[in-house]
Order: C-alpha cells, then structure tokens, then sequence
C-alpha cells in the first residue's frame, strides 16, 4: 500500500525530517554521518529519515552526494 512521504525541515535548527505515512512508534538508527533512519520495531520497516545540518551538508555540494537509503517512490494522479 502506498503511503504519502511527509517532510518538514526546521530551518532553526537545519534539520529535515522525512516520515512515511502517519507518525507511529519507532526506533531511531544512525546509518550515516548526521542521518538518522526510524524503523518501525515490529514490521523493520522505515517509516521515516532524519537528516541534521542539512544546509551544511548540502549547501556545500558541488555533485550529487548519496545518501545510504533506498526508496521506491510511486506517483498519484
């Protein structure tokens, strides 16, 4: 079942927050240097990323960087 992707990034405190569907119960798992993934404790499935200092990681970019996340996205018409 599709879910929506729900994001909002906190320019005070330069951090993007991801999340799949309604907010739920997880557990927090860093896989990468300031990115941060949710799993859901029963099912082990993402249910959201967090990434901190966005706008330094990103700002600063001169080529794509990537990240360590997969993701199968599906479009609504």
């Amino acid at each position: 079942m599709a879910q929506r992707l729900n994001f909002f990034f906190d320019r005070d405190a330069d951090i993007l927050y991801l999340s799949v569907g309604k907010s739920r119960p997880a557990v927090a798992k860093e896989v990468g240097d300031d990115i941060i993934v949710r799993v859901d404790p029963k099912s082990h499935r993402v249910v959201g990323c967090t990434i901190l200092n966005l706008t330094k990681r990103f700002g600063r970019m001169k080529k794509a960087e990537p990240l360590p996340l997969a993701a199968n996205l599906l479009l609504r018409r």
